[in-house]
């Protein structure tokens, strides 16, 4: 049987001209000047872009005809994993208990809610049925009204998160009012149940002004409007309700207005103006205002509390002073306690803190190990619940006693296939990046696997927007474990594993920092004996994908393989192109190179798309998605054709657009393991070979 031949694209040189600088694209022409439309509608994509992306999809799928077995047994694997008929915990808000739950077989959960302990229950919403008939099918939030009358809910049909927002009648079960279309996917109630405040996304697709409509149905009013067209918008109510709030942020600035509950039509008012550099938000907590901000050099966060009406800067007093390195990553107010989140050198705890100021800590055992605040509805309560999981650990839902410190297990996560957790050693090592820090590697792998650099390894990096990676459990790498595969997390600068600091010390024009971490981990893993050069795959997504896509280049030696899911390997075109949705908002993150040369400069130096050069590539997938608005599908498009164009080895440059989803790939809690099951099977097809997928059972 002949080799399948992969797609030729046509070459279009595109001349651009930038301060003063000069870059040639040949495939320019793979961006749609239509992709708005594209985004509401994948089907209008331009013919000849449509053409070359199914081209791009049957290669793949003639080139990994071979795992097609192995993919149907990774996902059945998977799958296997899922409880099918699960239900969240109840969660309670006065007379009622709320929860989601799924039934066999659905991709999507019904939300309903039951009397408070009672059994009685009341379906809010079927996304299942209201699914049907979509290819995608997403809710971005979901909400009852405070006075427990109606239910609201934004869903994404096609991936663009380009919401609609609904609202159903709880008692006659009738939808009311006409449906909000070109919504941003969050919402709020106002305290008093009677107003509907919404985000409206203008034609770039950027969050842009503030409306509130009657809850019921009616005239949209204006109520604010962001000029800053870099700034993320959002709205809630503070954990008291006594006003809603509306933030404008990036991760420099940011600026909250308030509306006091008992007057929710009131025009809001800005509590502390945006100022460089300083970032805060705030609750309310009875009868003070609690103030989480970076201001005045406090860069992992310190919390400041006010007893004024409008807590403007100069009323802030201190409640928690900043501590280099234990980043307070956020918290939750109820009635009589606040309730923090920290992270310090990789490792989450929470803190609990009464109304005097006393404090005690929630104590955990494991090495590495992940805790998230689940908060409730409810204020006056003594109960907070949080969620407890590592790398061997499924999720385990706790309640916990703020008073009492009572700790009550809710819920362990279900895993009806088997999991036996005495199977799995996880390991927390440290590499020593160039220039001496000391970058944290978070290990899972079978117990008692030979340390010999016979395993293959597979290694996930992300590293952007000081999201941290968090050692969770995870269904879905199991799978490679159970394979004798060495699963490791790198966690590299950019992210906020180590503090603030640390996600400062890998933006911008410190961004190589994320990079050179990584390679560090591989080289750091490779040494003790975890895996060996040439046998590693190296796996991101979305700003992650920029990290493989830029190692790729640095280091092509060290990967066996590449998988780069909704890469950001494009940056300089897109940092460029103010009319895409992320480009003024992510300046503060990659620098602006439209008006700073060195801006431009450091960001050409490590663009993965600029810098494919001569050299052996591994084997490399790139995924993408047709209407994703944040990383464009022409980016892995056009990765891959220069890629193939200009490697000197053997190995397949393969590219994979779904084109009926958006960035976070299918919809569906089964549908998007498919993909994940092809990802495994291209890293197992590309470092293992034949030998593996005869034998493609885990054990």
């Amino acid at each position: 049987m002949s080799k399948p031949t992969p797609p030729t694209p046509r070459k279009d040189p595109k001349r651009i001209e930038q301060l003063g600088r000069v870059r040639i694209d040949d495939y320019a022409w793979m961006k749609d000047d239509n992709w708005q439309a594209v985004l509401r509608d994948p089907k209008v994509v331009r013919a000849d872009i449509r053409e070359h992306l199914e081209a791009e999809n049957a290669y793949v799928k003639a080139m990994l005809a071979g795992t097609e077995g192995l993919q149907a047994t990774l996902f059945e694997e998977m799958k296997g994993r899922i409880k099918e008929d699960d239900s969240s915990i109840p969660t309670p808000d006065g007379a009622w208990d709320y929860y989601a739950r799924f039934e066999l077989g659905a991709q999507h959960p019904k939300h309903v809610r039951r009397p408070r302990g009672g059994n009685d229950e009341t379906v809010l919403l079927d996304e299942e049925a209201e699914s049907q008939g979509h290819a995608y099918y997403e809710v971005g939030a979901a909400a009852h009204s405070p006075d427990h009358a109606l239910y609201a809910w934004a869903v994404d049909a096609q991936g663009s998160e380009y919401y609609r927002i609904l609202t159903r009648d709880l008692v006659t079960g009738e939808m009311v009012g006409e449906p909000i279309e070109s919504a941003y996917g969050a919402f709020a109630f106002s305290a008093d149940s009677q107003w509907l405040f919404w985000i409206w996304r203008d034609e770039n697709a950027r969050p842009a002004k503030v409306f509130r409509r009657p809850a019921r149905g009616g005239e949209d009013v204006l109520v604010y409007e962001e000029q800053d067209e870099g700034l993320f918008l959002g709205v809630g109510l503070t954990s008291d309700r006594k006003y809603l709030l509306i933030s404008a942020e990036n991760r420099e600035v940011s600026e909250v207005l308030a509306i006091a509950s008992d007057d929710p039509t009131a025009a809001p008012r800005v509590i502390e103006p945006r100022h460089d550099d300083r970032r805060y938000s705030v609750d309310h907590w009875g009868d003070r205002w609690v103030i989480r901000t970076n201001a005045d050099g406090a860069v992992d966060f310190k919390l400041m509390v006010s007893h004024a009406e409008l807590p403007a800067k100069a009323t802030w007093t201190p409640l928690l002073e900043h501590k280099a390195g234990r980043l307070v990553a956020g918290f939750s107010l109820y009635a009589d306690h606040l309730v923090r989140l920290e992270r310090e050198n990789a490792t989450d705890r929470l803190v609990v803190m009464d109304r005097a100021g006393a404090e005690h800590m929630i104590d955990f055992a494991e090495e590495a190990y992940a805790l998230s605040l689940d908060d409730g509805y409810e204020y006056d309560t003594t109960l907070t619940r949080f969620v407890y999981q590592s790398p061997t650990t499924p999720r385990q839902w706790f309640d916990y006693d703020l008073a009492t410190r009572q700790r009550t297990l809710r819920k362990t996560q279900d895993i009806p296939s088997g999991h036996d957790p005495a199977r799995y050693e996880t390991r927390r090592l440290y590499a020593a990046a160039p220039d001496g820090q000391q970058v944290p590697i978070t290990v899972l792998m079978k117990r008692g696997q030979a340390l010999d650099g016979s395993a293959p390894l597979m290694l996930y990096g992300y590293g952007a927007y000081g999201f941290p990676q968090e050692p969770t459990f995870s269904i879905r790498s199991l799978s490679l474990v159970d394979r004798g595969w060495i699963w490791a997390n790198a966690h590299v600068r950019g992210g906020s594993d180590k503090g603030w600091g640390w996600f400062l010390d890998g933006r911008k024009f410190a961004k190589k920092n994320t990079f050179t971490d990584f390679i560090a981990c591989a080289e750091h893993l490779v040494a003790e004996g975890y895996g060996q050069a040439g046998r590693i795959t190296a796996y991101g997504g979305s700003a992650g994908g920029m990290l493989v896509g830029a190692v790729t280049n640095m280091r092509p030696d060290l990967w066996g393989a590449v998988i780069a899911a909704v890469p950001f390997v494009d940056v300089l075109n897109t940092m460029s192109d103010t009319s895409l949705p992320l480009t003024p908002p992510e300046w503060p993150e990659w620098g602006n190179p439209l008006e700073d040369p060195a801006a431009y400069d450091y960001i050409a130096s490590y663009d993965p798309y600029e810098n494919v050069g001569a050299k052996p590539y591994p084997a490399i997938l790139a995924t993408g998605g047709l209407s994703d608005p944040r990383v464009t599908w022409w980016e892995p498009q056009k990765w891959a054709a220069r890629l193939r164009e200009k490697t000197t080895g053997e190995r397949p440059i393969l590219l994979k657009i779904n084109m009926e989803a958006g960035h976070g790939g299918a919809s569906g809690r089964f549908e998007f393991l498919k993909e994940i099951a092809l990802d495994y099977a291209f890293a197992i097809w590309a470092i293992e070979g034949g030998e593996a997928l005869a034998d493609s059972s885990g054990d």
